[in-house]
Order: C-alpha cells, then structure tokens, then sequence
C-alpha cells in the first residue's frame, strides 16, 4: 500500500509541502480512522481524497447551471430570436456607460 502512494505521489512529481490542520473530535476521528481502515488507507491518505473530491463537487455546482427543460427553452428562444429593446432598456444602457465610462456601439 505504501509503494503504491509513494508511486503515485513521485508519479505525479508533487511535494506535499503545505499543512492543512483541523480540530476533531475523538468520536470524528475514530469514524475517520475507521472509514481509513476499511478501505486499506492512511488516515492522511483518506481524508486528503475525501477533501479533495468535496471540493471538486462543490466547485462544480458552483460552475455549472441546470436548466430545467422549459428554462433550456426559454434561454435557447431567446438566443435565436432576441427582442429589441425597448425603450426602458435603451435609457438604462445609456445610463450605464455613463456612470461606467463606457463607449456607444
């Protein structure tokens, strides 16, 4: 188990030189110790995966919108066949470039 995290760490030419500390309590880190365990993993081993994967899924939701199939429609719509604006739209334009400093196009 040890030559296959060292392969994988020398693999990937990283050096673990940053710390990540946190406080747990004793029944946290007996659970964790036991999730480690069932797996064949470190305890460090199994928390930086877990870490990491709930970061990638949460960076995710972050970046991509679901549409429900009726907003895919609307948005798809209104991408083909935009309205003109009017003139509330047209004032309020104007009134951001003035305030940002923007050029008419």
């Amino acid at each position: 188990m040890r030559d296959a995290q060292c392969s994988e760490g020398s693999s990937k030419n990283r050096r673990r030189a940053d710390r990540l500390e946190a406080r747990v309590t004793a029944e946290q880190k007996a659970l964790v110790a036991h999730a480690a365990a069932l797996e064949g993993r470190s305890i460090t081993d199994f928390v930086l995966t877990s870490v990491q994967d709930a970061a990638k899924r949460a960076i995710a939701e972050h970046e991509v919108i679901q549409l429900s199939v009726r907003d895919s429609r609307a948005f798809v719509e209104a991408l083909m066949a935009p309205r003109q604006p009017n003139e509330r739209m047209r004032t309020r334009v104007a009134t951001y470039r003035t305030l940002m400093g923007g050029s008419e196009t």
